[in-house]
């Protein structure tokens, strides 16, 4: 009866995610032109013409909405904490999109309190408590729990450049937790992540190239911080320390990477990875190849699922293979680096307002 429970929180979870965010997205998209939230072409941007913001407002909403009629009242108290973090990202992407705000407050300020009021809400990682001394595990614990959120929800922040990817890319990955907390029985989990599947998806049917209506900051911090929270919140009782750590990072895998390999390109161009935006992301990468935009991201979806499923089998894993599995993973990461680095992207140059693009660049 448990499991047949957890299932009617999720079906019910996803489908009020689902057709409030559809429905919601349609209306904020003329709100968003009477509002002049329009997102305007730039050398940094892949749009050729004005797209309205306030995407992320629909995704928000519906999700919540979501939440709230699904889960029952026992876990009301946790839920209000997260919804409070997400909150408090949403109003600042706001800010960010609107042009009010200088963008690294909310990485130094906005992202640091959201993962504090999840901290508060009883949110945070346990990796540490059995390789540490007792003494001083519960303070490694949280500071993991506060960079880890940060680290995810910036990751996100940094995908969204793209029609289509953040979205999509965050719909998968929430769809892997989902079935990981379905098998375990975390109805909570669960119900959560069928709500940013939902919200995700209902969103990118307008947000899939070409778009109608962009997240903004707004939609993509809070999806970061939404698959912060479900990868802390996903528990793997039994499950030796090495794979309770890879998995969340398996079922993430595109963001990692992602921000992996424009630390590593920037870093070598002797430039502040996140102070140094431009189009050198794996997307542009991969379109500069001959895939085009919706290609590399059909291409970044297909890692997302490819990620989604090694995590699936690292759940099944003992040590001894998921010691080869992280060791296969992290050579064809820093391999997957090398050759994108050896692809064309634009080369920024260390003032940001200025570019030098690569010859023969389409």
């Amino acid at each position: 009866m448990r499991g047949l429970s957890g299932v009617h929180s999720v079906v019910i979870s996803f489908g009020i995610a689902l057709v409030a965010s559809f429905l919601l997205t349609h209306l904020a998209r003329p709100l968003a032109l009477r509002m002049g939230m329009v997102d305007h072409p730039g050398p940094r941007k892949v749009h050729a013409k004005p797209v309205p913001l306030l995407g992320g407002v629909a995704i928000f909403l519906g999700a919540a909405l979501a939440l709230l009629v699904s889960l029952r009242s026992p876990t009301y108290a946790q839920i209000f904490g997260i919804l409070a973090g997400a909150t408090l990202l949403l109003v600042v992407g706001l800010l960010d999109d609107r042009g009010w705000l200088h963008h690294q407050v909310k990485l130094f300020v906005g992202m640091p309190l959201a993962a504090l009021i999840l901290l508060s809400s009883g949110v945070k990682t346990q990796i540490l408590s059995s390789l540490l001394p007792v003494q001083i595990a519960p303070l490694a614990n949280a500071l993991l729990t506060v960079l880890w959120v940060v680290g995810i929800t910036a990751a996100f922040s940094i995908l969204d450049h793209m029609d289509g990817l953040c979205a999509g890319v965050a719909a998968i990955a929430s769809a892997f937790f989902m079935v990981l907390a379905l098998a375990s029985g975390q109805e909570l989990v669960s119900s959560l992540a069928a709500a940013v599947v939902g919200a995700a998806v209902g969103f990118l049917r307008w947000n899939f190239n070409p778009a109608l209506i962009f997240m903004g900051d707004a939609g993509a911090m809070f999806l970061g911080f939404m698959l912060a929270t479900l990868s802390l919140k996903l528990r793997f009782e039994g499950h030796p320390v090495l794979l309770a750590g890879m998995i969340p990072v398996l079922i993430l895998a595109v963001p990692v990477f992602d921000t992996l390999l424009i630390s590593v390109s920037r870093t070598r161009r002797g430039m502040i990875p996140f102070t140094s935006p431009g189009k050198d992301h794996t997307a542009h990468r991969l379109a500069n190849l001959g895939l085009g935009q919706r290609g590399a991201v059909v291409v970044m979806y297909g890692v997302g699922l490819a990620g989604g499923t090694l995590a699936l089998v690292a759940s099944r894993l003992r040590l001894l293979g998921g010691c080869l599995l992280a060791a296969l993973l992290v050579l064809g990461a820093l391999l997957a680096v090398v050759g994108l680095e050896l692809a064309p992207f634009e080369r920024q140059t260390k003032t940001r307002r200025s570019t030098v693009t690569d010859p023969g660049l389409p």
